[in-house]
């Protein structure tokens, strides 16, 4: 008589109505170590206040909203695909573009920046870009009717400092920025 190791055992039939073990609960993610921690909360204090410098220099908001929630991003999760370089830029940049496409059509309003904002999701997952700050960014020019070429110059400009500060505060936090470029 031979045996089946219970690696090769066939699993045994489940009866209808058989309830399947039940998964493990997620878990909240562990307490950063204390480096991490402060090179992160530096790096996002750093750029954020870069970005209002900058923004008093040239006379123009470089701080939006949706450029917090990517600093974020950079400085607390660098790991993500939300966080790497194209996902920024690409992301930002698109959602942009998309918010003023809407703006071209529907005018600036509330009922166009929500279309903007859904859109954008789905413009950055065609290009690869997936950026959910972004979205928010989308809705802004469709709210406000910013002007284009300086909007985009602009944010350009801010989603070039945000990896800037992300590849600078990596060595201080112990972490690899980017994991990819494109």
């Amino acid at each position: 008589m031979t045996t089946v190791p219970a690696a090769e055992a066939p699993e045994a039939p489940r009866l209808p109505g058989a309830s399947r073990p039940p998964r493990p609960r997620p878990r909240p993610p562990a307490r950063p170590r204390l480096r991490v921690l402060l090179g992160a909360t530096a790096a996002a204090v750093a750029v954020l206040l870069l970005l209002v410098a900058l923004g008093t220099l040239l006379r123009q908001p470089l701080l939006i909203p949706p450029l917090a929630a990517s600093a974020a991003l950079v400085a607390g999760a660098p790991d993500l695909p939300l966080s790497q370089p194209r996902s920024v830029v690409g992301g930002q940049l698109l959602s942009a573009l998309t918010g003023f496409a809407v703006l071209a059509v529907a005018g600036p309003g509330p009922w166009g920046a929500a279309v903007a904002g859904g859109l954008a999701l789905g413009v950055m997952a065609l290009a690869r870009a997936p950026h959910s700050p972004a979205a928010a960014t989308a809705v802004v020019v469709a709210l406000q009717a910013t002007p284009f070429w300086s909007f985009l110059g602009l944010l350009a400009l801010a989603c070039l400092l945000l990896v800037a500060v992300g590849l600078a505060a990596a060595p201080a936090t112990g972490r690899t920025y980017p994991a990819y470029w494109f």
